[in-house]
């Protein structure tokens, strides 16, 4: 879809540069939209939580991420908090709460050991069967529910966005990404409702009036973090260090534990804020990646453009939704889902390891706790199946 999507995985790459602001980081920076906007609104509209305080927390995280890393870093929502949150309409608080929580849990693992023994434990199959599972997932998103909105018409919209990716996908001096916003802008134009009022003005952000209780503490342990964890070690700490590696050989690779203290301390962040909780994300990697960007400078970019949203444009948050369009959403969705899944190539080699990880993808995407069940079983699978002998290089494989 992109030249990233078909392309080697590069063997040798430049040393880290600066951050760039060159139209290739503009475009990649909106690589991860169709993943976050979704959540991002329908977290607020579900929760009744300050949009303003939200869009701009994440803002200034993403700015953050960014500069930290000067990598295509993004901050993505918490997944599975974010979609209990919007089905059980959960008090702000409440969310907070979780946030709060695995934010105190992620900087004890990190900073204790722990991490560096799971990366050393779990093989690079199971961390591929991840990575498949979050591109199924990713993948059903968006040929289920954004492609199909409106319909025929969208449809037809998510057909020519996908067909200008493929005409564009080698062409470096008219991004692919900046066209099919731009295509979704112009649709949103044509049809905007007329009894619907355009979301412009200025907000500024309002601080959580109320800290969670001690009772609300114990139910988001249980409601809300346990369900996460499991997710956030597959894929926010394990898959993204993977990831990263995968993209950018030539630079220094990244620590599990810096990734989890991050992880940490943005979400120690964002909750006495009223913003979401956060994490990194393999999949914010890739698709900020298929879309150009290559250093930091497209977090920076998103941040900014987050920011804004914030301040003047999301007053009403289904009015925002509706400047991007559904199947444009989906057209970058299903880029990054294949970006992702392709990820799993590497495995072919050995029938046995690529079967392990298409046997965790399944179960990541489609079963309960399958993020939990996927890194548990598939590990065990491998040991017993591989032999202990294999662990030497297990450690190194990630």
């Amino acid at each position: 879809m992109t030249a990233s999507l078909t392309e080697p995985l590069a063997t040798t790459r430049p040393a880290p540069a600066a951050i760039r602001f060159d139209r290739r980081e503009f475009a990649g920076a909106f690589g991860d939209l169709g993943t976050d906007l979704p959540l991002l609104v329908g977290v607020v509209v579900a929760t009744g939580m300050d949009a303003t305080a939200a869009f701009v927390t994440f803002g200034v995280l993403q700015i953050l991420s960014g500069l930290a890393y000067r990598l295509p870093m993004p901050v993505q929502p918490l997944k599975a908090m974010a979609a209990i949150a919007i089905a059980g309409k959960l008090a702000p608080p409440l969310l907070a709460a979780g946030g709060l929580i695995v934010g105190l849990v992620m900087l004890v693992l990190a900073n204790s050991g722990a991490l560096e023994w799971i990366a050393r434990t779990v093989p690079k199959a199971v961390v591929r069967g991840i990575q498949v599972g979050l591109g199924l997932q990713l993948a059903n998103l968006a040929l289920n529910k954004f492609m199909p909105a409106d319909g025929p018409r969208g449809w037809v919209l998510a057909a020519v966005a996908l067909v200008i990716v493929l005409a564009l996908r080698a062409n470096r001096r008219v991004p692919a990404a900046l066209v099919v916003l731009s295509l979704g802008f112009v649709y949103a134009a044509v049809l905007w409702p007329v009894d619907m009022a355009l979301p412009f003005g200025f907000r500024l952000p309002s601080l959580p009036t109320r800290w969670p209780t001690g009772d609300e503490f114990l139910r988001a342990t249980l409601l809300l973090a346990l369900p996460q964890l499991a997710l956030s070690l597959g894929n926010s700490v394990l898959a993204t260090k993977q990831v990263v590696g995968d993209l950018f050989p030539a630079r220094e690779p990244l620590s599990v534990r810096r990734i989890g203290t991050t992880y940490a301390l943005m979400n120690l962040f964002a909750a006495p804020m009223g913003g979401l909780p956060v994490c990194h994300g393999s999949g914010g990697v890739a698709g900020h990646y298929a879309f150009g960007a290559r250093t930091g400078g497209s977090a920076v970019i998103y941040g900014i453009f987050l920011l804004m949203a914030g301040f003047f444009l999301v007053g009403s948050p289904a009015a925002f939704q509706r400047l991007f369009p559904g199947p444009i959403l989906g057209t970058l969705l299903l880029v990054e889902a294949v970006t992702v899944l392709l990820l799993v190539r590497d495995q072919l080699g050995d029938k046995r390891a690529f079967t392990l990880a298409l046997g965790c993808g399944v179960t990541a995407a489609f079963a309960p706790y399958g993020y939990a069940w996927a890194l548990v079983v598939g590990t065990v699978v491998w040991y017993v199946t591989m032999g202990r002998n294999t662990r030497a290089s297990v450690g190194t494989s990630h």
